[in-house]
Order: C-alpha cells, then sequence, then structure tokens
C-alpha cells in the first residue's frame, strides 16, 4: 500500500453505507440516519472523468437526499472495478481525505457491505493509515440482490433444514468459504462445529445482545448465530 501520512483526528465518524439491491425504498433507517448525519458522501464511480451518468450508487444516494429533503457535498470516488491493489489504495485516500476535510464522512456501496464489496479492503487499509478513523467507522447493513430477487419471486431462500449457498460463478483463485450457522438447539455443545476464525452472535440488535469474537462453548439462547469467516489474507 502506498504511504499515507497518519494525522490526527478528533470527534471524526466514517459511515461504510450499504445502499441495497437498486431501490431507494430499500435503504435502511440506519443509512438514512447516516446520511442525514454526515457532511460529505464519498460515492464510486467507474468513470474516469469522475461523472455519474451511469452510476446506480448516486442514483439511490440523489433519490434518498431528495427524500430526506438535504444537500450534502458528494466526492467521487474512481472505481474502475479491476480488483487490484493499486485501485484501493487510490480510493482509501480519497475516504482519508475527506476525513481529514470533514468531519463526518459515509461511503457507500451497492447491495450489501458484507457481500462481494469493496468496503473491506478500504477499511483494512483505512485502519492502517489511521487506527482512530478506524475505530471510529461504522459498517451499516444493507438488503441483498438475492433476498430482494427472493422477495420478488415470492420464493424462500430456505426452508425447514435447507442449505443456502453463494458461489462466484467465474472465481479468479481458488474459493474460500465463510460459513453462516443458524438454528442451533439449546444446550448444544459446540465442539462440533470445529475451529476456525468464529464470531458468536446472540440476540443479534436487541438489548441484551452479546457478541463474541470467538466460538461460544454452549448454547443458552435460541437467537444465536454462529458466522466462521474465511481464513483470507487482506488484499
Amino acid at each position: 500500500m502506498q504511504n499515507i501520512t497518519k494525522k490526527k483526528t478528533m470527534n471524526s465518524k466514517l459511515y461504510m453505507v450499504s445502499l441495497g439491491p437498486g431501490d431507494v425504498e430499500l435503504l435502511t433507517l440506519k443509512a438514512l440516519n447516516a446520511f442525514k448525519d454526515c457532511e460529505a458522501i464519498c460515492v464510486p464511480t467507474k468513470s474516469e472523468n469522475n461523472s455519474f451518468d451511469k452510476s446506480i450508487s448516486y442514483k439511490i444516494v440523489s433519490e434518498a437526499l431528495e427524500l430526506l429533503n438535504i444537500q450534502k457535498t458528494i466526492v467521487p470516488v474512481y472505481s474502475p472495478m479491476h480488483f487490484i491493489e493499486k485501485d484501493w489504495d487510490n480510493e482509501a485516500k480519497i475516504i482519508l481525505d475527506s476525513l481529514d476535510k470533514y468531519k463526518k464522512v459515509c461511503f457507500v456501496t451497492l447491495g450489501d457491505a458484507g457481500v462481494y464489496s469493496s468496503i473491506y479492503y478500504l477499511l483494512h487499509r483505512i485502519k492502517e493509515a489511521n487506527e482512530e478513523y478506524y475505530l471510529n467507522s461504522e459498517v451499516i447493513a444493507g438488503v441483498t440482490s438475492f433476498s430482494a430477487a427472493s422477495a420478488k419471486a415470492k420464493k424462500a431462500l430456505c426452508l425447514g433444514d435447507e442449505q443456502l449457498i453463494i458461489k462466484p460463478i467465474n472465481p479468479r483463485k481458488n474459493v474460500k468459504t465463510t460459513e453462516i450457522l443458524m438454528r442451533p438447539k439449546i444446550g448444544m455443545d459446540t465442539k462440533e462445529l470445529g475451529e476456525g476464525d468464529f464470531y458468536t452472535f446472540e440476540n443479534l440488535y436487541l438489548s441484551n445482545e452479546i457478541i463474541t469474537p470467538s466460538k461460544i462453548d454452549k448454547v443458552t439462547r435460541y437467537m444465536t448465530l454462529f458466522l466462521k469467516f474465511a481464513q483470507r489474507d487482506q488484499g
């Protein structure tokens, strides 16, 4: 990664905002509140001249700002989608420069941040350059394209004990797997889940939420979710 000067920051806030699959009405309240709170919104564009003529992200952001009846500074982020480190370095630098200029900044991505988006490539670089900006960042989840497609078709993605598999059609290298492990039985011993980079989420988003950055030994709550993250090198 190219050298980026580390600067002292105070009261900064970076929102990494998921926009959903294309319909402004599928934005979450958290996303809209982030737009209200920020001073500038960094919007990716594939155009070298930084125009937004063909940008779905810009369309959604513009419609959201119109619904909220507010105006914000829009910062173009050239994102050529070549999947190379130099591009992510340049995008991260634009976000960092924006955080130096504005106290609160949004960066937006289509769909959900956790599924095939650039957000975690960028957060990795932001953490290396300025850990305070990273610590003051928040990732806002969104509706995935396949969740929205399931609703359009009125067909469930999984029922009962069925599995849901997400696969890249044309992978560029060996495929690694993150496992989402749901619907455990109360009292279950988790040894059978194996070892790995686990996180445990109990009563997610409820008042008694517990997030453990490992695998708990025994399930005590019905609403328990395990994520076993792929072992990956950051790009």
